[in-house]
């Protein structure tokens, strides 16, 4: 069990896209939605973070030095504390 999926309520929906930056570089985004007065920002953080694993264990073979860098929050809506965006600025 992972503790980040620890709200009883279904998603409502999970988009996970996958962009190729380049040959070294992929960047993940996890999209969730629920009609709950809660956030899942932990879902879509997991949900992130899984997809990351998925890759490193789909190219370890390759390449054994992958790194998987910083999983971040950025922007939520609804939920107790409401709307939020990082700045563009902390995005890289």
């Amino acid at each position: 069990d992972l503790i980040p999926l620890c709200h009883p309520i279904g998603l409502e929906s999970c988009d996970i896209s996958i962009l190729v930056v380049s040959d070294e570089r992929v960047e993940i985004t996890c999209q969730v939605s629920v009609s709950h007065k809660t956030g899942v920002e932990m879902e879509a953080l997991t949900g992130a973070s899984i997809a990351a694993l998925t890759i490193y264990d789909m190219c370890k073979a390759v390449d054994r030095e992958m790194i998987i860098g910083a999983v971040r929050l950025l922007e939520k809506s609804g939920g107790r504390s409401g709307n939020w965006k990082r700045d563009s600025e902390q995005t890289d």
